[in-house]
């Protein structure tokens, strides 16, 4: 098969997310989601790179380590942090504004 936008994989390569979501959640990550794990391919392994062919997705999937999927929630969870921050400070509502 040629290379495709990865996107136009995800609904095909499903099963694989599921299967890598599954094995996220034996070794005790039990937020995984597919989605999570395609999110995290996106951002720690493609890296913009959006063509891919099939067998190249599929393999990203099941090489996906679990460190490099840990790294990912803690970025994320970092950024949804300073999002919450920023936004309670711009409405007021943080210690900050009490002072």
């Amino acid at each position: 098969m040629d290379s495709q936008h990865v996107e136009s994989w995800k609904e095909l390569i499903y099963p694989a997310l599921k299967s890598k979501q599954e094995e996220l959640k034996m070794l005790g990550y039990e937020q995984a989601t597919p989605e999570g794990v395609w999110q995290c391919l996106c951002v720690k392994i493609w890296k913009g790179k959006t063509e891919k062919r099939l067998h190249e997705i599929v393999q990203d999937i099941f090489h996906l380590k679990s460190s490099v999927y840990l790294s990912y929630l803690t970025i994320q969870s970092y950024e949804n942090d300073d999002l919450a921050a920023s936004i309670e400070a711009l409405i007021g509502n943080s210690p900050q504004a009490d002072k």
